[in-house]
């Protein structure tokens, strides 16, 4: 039997599928020929503001400017202190570090991987000015008591939700719980772009218009600078494809959820720490992460099959070197540290098809056989 080739992330699929209305939306922003700050993006982000229950929506040029300039909106800045997670992408810290604040590094719960409370209860300081939870994965955070939690000692709550475009948490759709929501269009995200892209949500009038002055120069008027800003605005090209993705963000993130349950069923018995969704939480499955002992060797032997594979994250961000200063050492974050050396992400997209998963099955089923 022929080996069947499962690439980690296939784009070209979704794009086929969708490709007229594709097609005519960068054709409408090309005959237009305006390419920043017009229709389009004013068009999509009353769109996706809707689809998140916010009040308004800020395109900006990617998910890491996007946790910057809300970082920036919240007068997060020297001497602060923000309270997030290692076991993330990097960008997550850069964006506090580019604040000239310190990132304060907890534990994730060992259920979720997703921001543990009661370590933040006991990270917070005087000098602690907000906490970024990551819904990792596209698994909510636990925003009840986190929410809660900030409210009682008075700290602003920043959402990164890069990785859970369209999750819930009690009903409520992830980055409309704290300040400010975060999010990236990177192409392999739920809600991707053709090109780098990102979004902030807010409830609040005044920060929402801090952060089209930030985004833009800090601009009031045509050359005129109320305050030190930057050049960060989703151009229309990326605005127009993500209009179109918008309205089938739904479905894909159903089909997902279809397929993350069809590899919990067939990998019940294989020996692997499955992703769960946590009680009152749609999670969306951004990735579909696995844990193994022997994570290493599967990762090899899967892609003598045919089968991509890819870990998110091998090392932890308060071990990267890019933060050495902060003189943390393994140790630190044991379970953090755990999970980087376990973790294993496994092809998920809403395009793949269950010949493929099985395929997936069959290869790990190989593995365990062979050991």
């Amino acid at each position: 039997m022929a080996m069947v080739e499962v690439p980690f992330l296939e784009l070209k699929s979704q794009y086929a599928a969708i490709k007229p209305m594709i097609d005519a939306a960068i054709a409408r922003v090309l005959e237009r020929a305006w390419f920043i700050l017009g229709a389009e993006l004013e068009a999509f982000e009353a769109t996706f503001a809707a689809a998140c229950g916010a009040r308004f929506c800020i395109g900006v040029g990617n998910g890491t400017e996007a946790l910057h300039l809300a970082l920036r909106a919240l007068d997060v800045g020297p001497g602060d202190e923000v309270i997030t997670v290692a076991h993330t992408f990097i960008a997550t810290a850069l964006a506090i570090s580019w604040t000239g604040a310190r990132p304060v590094f907890v534990e994730v719960d060992p259920a979720t991987y997703t921001i543990d409370v009661e370590q933040v209860a006991a990270a917070i300081t005087p000098r602690t000015k907000a906490i970024l939870p990551v819904h990792l994965y596209g698994q909510p955070a636990d925003m009840g008591p986190l929410i809660e939690l900030a409210q009682t000692r008075g700290l602003r709550v920043l959402e990164d939700c890069a990785q859970a475009h369209g999750a819930r948490y009690g009903g409520r759709v992830v980055g409309t719980f704290g300040a400010i929501g975060s999010f990236s269009f990177y192409p392999g995200k739920n809600l991707g772009a053709y090109g780098d892209g990102g979004a902030l949500v807010t409830d609040d009038a005044a920060l929402a218009d801090r952060l089209r002055l930030l985004r833009n120069y800090g601009q009031t008027a045509k050359y005129h600078h109320a305050t030190q800003g930057y050049n960060s605005r989703l151009d229309e090209l990326q605005a127009a494809v993500l209009a179109v993705k918008l309205g089938y963000l739904d479905a894909w993130n159903a089909r997902r959820r279809a397929l993350a349950a069809r590899y919990n069923a067939l990998l019940a018995d294989h020996g692997l720490i499955l992703p769960l969704p946590a009680p009152d939480r749609d999670h969306v499955y951004h990735l579909y992460v696995v844990r193994s002992r022997q994570r290493d060797a599967l990762q090899r032997h899967l892609a003598t099959q045919g089968i991509g594979t890819l870990i998110h994250y091998p090392t932890p961000v308060h071990l990267q070197p890019a933060y050495a200063e902060l003189g943390l050492v393994r140790g630190n974050l044991p379970f953090s540290e755990q999970l980087a050396d376990q973790v294993l992400s496994l092809p998920l997209y809403p395009e793949m098809s269950e010949a493929q998963q099985d395929a997936v099955v069959a290869a790990i089923g190989g593995f365990e056989e062979r050991a």
